[in-house]
């Protein structure tokens, strides 16, 4: 491709809304361009790149055995109908001219089990995989980062359909290290962790997370066992402690006017966060009131409070939810509240003469102790953070950033039974089939490539989703000679079936050369100063080598 030929344009200066660099890059090197809010057009580079990683994802799907369909965007609401309170105003909902109840899809388990209960009917069918690469549509309240966080974007959905358990074990290990080879062919360092199944349901799933510094999710890793899980999902280890030496004082009341946080408390009470009892208050499913505590010092995990508690949906409660309880905001205590569930994280069973809210305005407890208080259920509530032991090997975690780039569920027969999608096994029993969900977020993977992949000068590529291998750059297009040797090489690259691009354009070497070094070729041809000798300059854009090479070398270097 010439470029002078190509709908193509570059950009000096950063978008204004970008906070990143794969946003900044991808809009600079014109891959993309922003249509509103969280949603972008793909311009004819970055197109060729989103291609690419498809072709890879589709080339290792169909080595796993898995077949390929097309499934709607557009659905009929009802569709969603045991799902709907999940997705809440995240779906885009429309109707059509007649009235009906439509969306967008934001996934496709309901869709796909409804597909293979209508085709398959005996074990003998069984298992299935099957997949997608398909637009979604999200309403994210916060759309961001460009292609990161968007209201459109591009997955691949797959969903596995298995006759027992075993038989979903064999798919999901299958699709686990299908993806370590997909994430490994586009050059990704990532990591595996344990994760939350949210309102995907099922018993088990696991996150590919690729390192980064702006990655949305914090990561539970231990570098000794390798153990790693999202944040959410992070087990704290309790091991109890021997605190019946500590004598234990007499529970006081103190007046402590606007000191409502954990830190406003410390100076005053000469006190450390971790001597403190500290409590938020939640909304369980809009009904539901919960009051939960840990340590002072300690966040509260609130996916791992909600699983704990069997709910859907958690919000912070209201000042008015948190009298209908028999407290104050910024004093709540777990002693005499009332109409609420109080959930304590396992630590605080080791807390001795601890602060803790009366329940009344501008008042704390001094001198608190366990007995003073009504807990219905304690468990692991608490956010894992780096120093916490390890619940695998018992050594040291520590915390990283990872952009979720895939994820991958055992989700048994949630939706199968949801929609009766049941085969006749050996002996002619009817049974639920077993089902596994596996997605990757695919313009996110493209962000996330870029993010591990570029430097100061732009966007650097592995070769194999590269627009182009090479582009050639003809130093002054006036000068015939380099013209000549320019155009010979282009076309002998062509016929090798190279995929080349030839910077033809009117520009100066400098402003051709800067677009060559932002948007990923991986090897950049110069003809210039060099042609008399029939040598051009080749830089390789992963380490900037640069090497004066015979230009009949070109050829067989690619």
């Amino acid at each position: 491709m010439r470029i002078s030929k190509m709908f193509f344009k570059t950009y000096k200066e950063d978008p204004q809304d970008a906070e990143i660099k794969s946003h900044k890059l991808m809009v600079r090197a014109g891959y993309i361009k922003k249509q509103t809010a969280g949603v972008y057009m793909f311009m004819p580079l970055g197109l060729r790149v989103l291609r690419k990683l498809c072709d890879v994802i589709r080339e290792e799907m169909d080595n796993a055995g898995a077949c390929e369909m097309q499934m709607t965007s557009l659905l009929p609401i009802e569709t969603y109908s045991g799902r709907l309170e999940h997705f809440g105003s995240d779906m885009f909902r429309l109707q059509d001219r007649s009235g009906k109840e439509m969306c967008l899809g934001p996934s496709h388990e309901e869709v796909f089990t409804a597909v293979v209960k209508d085709a398959i009917t005996s074990y003998k069918q069984l298992p299935q995989l099957l997949y997608q690469i398909q637009t979604k549509f999200r309403d994210e309240v916060r759309p961001r980062f460009g292609l990161m966080r968007g209201k459109e974007f591009l997955m691949k959905d797959a969903y596995s359909y298995d006759v027992d358990k075993a038989g979903l074990d064999k798919s999901y290990n299958l699709m686990a290290e299908t993806y370590k080879r997909i994430f490994n062919r586009l050059g990704l360092k990532f990591v595996i962790v344990n994760a939350d199944n949210g309102s995907m349901g099922g018993s088990a799933s696991q996150e590919f997370m690729v390192k980064s510094s702006i990655g949305e999710d914090e990561i539970i890793v231990c570098d000794d066992c390798g153990y790693a899980s999202n944040i959410e999902k992070a087990e704290c280890v309790y091991t109890p402690k021997d605190v019946s030496s500590i004598t234990k004082l007499e529970k006081k009341l103190q007046y402590t006017p606007n000191l409502k946080t954990i830190s406003d408390l410390v100076e005053p009470l000469n006190k450390k966060e971790s001597d403190m009892l500290k409590a938020v208050v939640y909304k369980v499913d809009d009904k539901k009131i919960v009051a939960a505590f840990v340590p002072g010092d300690r966040e509260i995990e609130e996916i791992k409070l909600l699983r704990c508690l069997g709910g859907i949906n958690i919000e912070m409660a209201s000042p008015e939810d948190i009298e209908s309880i028999g407290s104050v905001a910024g004093f709540v205590g777990a002693i005499g509240l009332k109409n609420c569930t109080v959930v304590a994280d396992n630590s605080v069973k080791d807390m001795v003469n601890f602060i803790i809210g009366a329940n009344k305005l501008d008042y704390h407890y001094e001198n608190a102790n366990l007995e003073d208080l009504h807990i219905d259920i304690f468990a692991d509530i608490k956010k894992a953070k780096a120093g916490d032991i390890c619940p695998n090997c018992g050594k040291v975690l520590q915390s990283i950033r990872g952009i979720e780039v895939g994820h991958i569920f055992k989700q048994n027969t949630k939706y199968t039974e949801a929609q009766q999608c049941k085969y006749l096994d050996v002996d002619g029993k009817s049974k639920y089939m077993e089902m596994g969900a596996y997605g990757i977020g695919v313009t996110r993977t493209m962000s996330a490539i870029i993010e591990q992949n570029s430097d100061d000068l732009g966007i650097i590529l592995p070769d194999e989703i590269a627009p182009y291998k090479v582009e050639i750059v003809i130093a002054n297009i006036k000068n015939e000679d380099q013209v000549v040797l320019a155009e010979k090489i282009y076309n002998d690259l062509l016929n090798k079936k190279v995929e080349v691009l030839l910077d033809d354009r009117q520009d100066a070497i400098g402003a051709k050369l800067k677009d060559a070094e932002l948007i990923g070729v991986p090897y950049i041809v110069v003809v210039g100063k060099n042609t008399a000798e029939g040598k051009v300059e080749l830089i390789n854009r992963h380490n900037m080598a640069r090497d004066i090479i015979d230009a009949k070398e070109i050829i067989n270097k690619f």
